[in-house]
């Protein structure tokens, strides 16, 4: 075994024995729990634009693109374009790795990589600045439900010209919605790639955290995927992910396409 594979082996058993403490994985709900109070999630950007994630979580989504390499990102949830502003300089960082492999001079103009977001509510200000951001070359909004029929049929459309896709599920939190979207974009996501499922944590957090939306434990992403993996064999939770990040809104919702 050479060192690199040595040390792989050494991070696979760091992640085992992360996924087996309980008492490690219980206080990091609670971590989770306490600093919601503080709107946590709200106080980072990517490139100047507010991104409403966990830091870890970024993390474990350049992994995942670096791994799988798309060349469509579709994501459900737009609100100030952290994540479509990430998701684009992520693909940008993809085509300029390829170029320098093949001995070329990178040319955005001709890239095929795409971030395609979609949300109810695209408002006048967000649009304004996603549409003024250096990567905005790379996006494509879709204003409208992203259950609706027509903007399932939009997706589909856009979709139908790339090979490789990756999708993230992000917006109404309540079970019939994410339920519903899962039967809408999950079956895009190509095979080795992920239908990364956030705000699972919702179910692992108490009740009253939620007593102002409509969604909270057993009406949540995380309810949704449970009774979506019943009939999609096709997919399985990669609990490695969750397990390795400790911190993080999506335990259980990295969903890795295996057939």
């Amino acid at each position: 075994m050479n060192p690199s594979e040595k040390f792989q082996e050494e991070v696979k058993a760091n992640i085992a024995g992360l996924g087996e403490d309980e008492a490690l994985q219980e206080l990091s709900r609670l971590w989770c729990a306490e600093v919601s109070r503080h709107k946590y999630a709200y106080n980072f950007s990517w490139l100047g634009r507010p991104a409403i994630q966990f830091p870890n979580d970024a993390w474990a989504l350049q992994e995942i693109i670096w791994q799988v390499r798309p060349d469509l990102i579709i994501e459900a949830g737009i609100a100030h374009g952290g994540s479509l502003v990430f998701s684009a300089s992520m693909l940008s960082l993809l085509d300029l790795t390829d170029a320098i492999a093949a001995g070329q001079t990178m040319n955005p103009a001709i890239s095929r990589r795409k971030v395609l977001g979609i949300d109810i509510d695209i408002r006048a200000h967000n649009r304004k600045a996603i549409e003024a951001h250096p990567m905005a070359s790379r996006i494509q909004m879709i204003e409208g439900s992203s259950i609706a029929e027509k903007t399932i049929a939009q997706v589909k459309s856009v979709a139908a010209n790339y090979d490789r896709i990756l999708v993230c599920l992000d917006s109404n939190h309540t079970h019939e919605h994410v339920l519903a979207e899962l039967h809408a974009y999950a079956g895009l996501t190509s095979i080795g790639s992920y239908c990364v499922v956030l705000d699972t944590l919702v179910d692992d957090m108490p009740e009253a955290m939620f007593n102002d939306r409509p969604w909270g434990p057993g009406n949540s992403p995380k309810s949704a995927v449970k009774q979506y993996l019943k009939s999609h064999p096709e997919f399985e939770v990669d609990a490695g992910i969750h397990h390795k990040l400790l911190i993080t809104v999506a335990p259980d919702g990295y969903l890795k396409r295996i057939k």
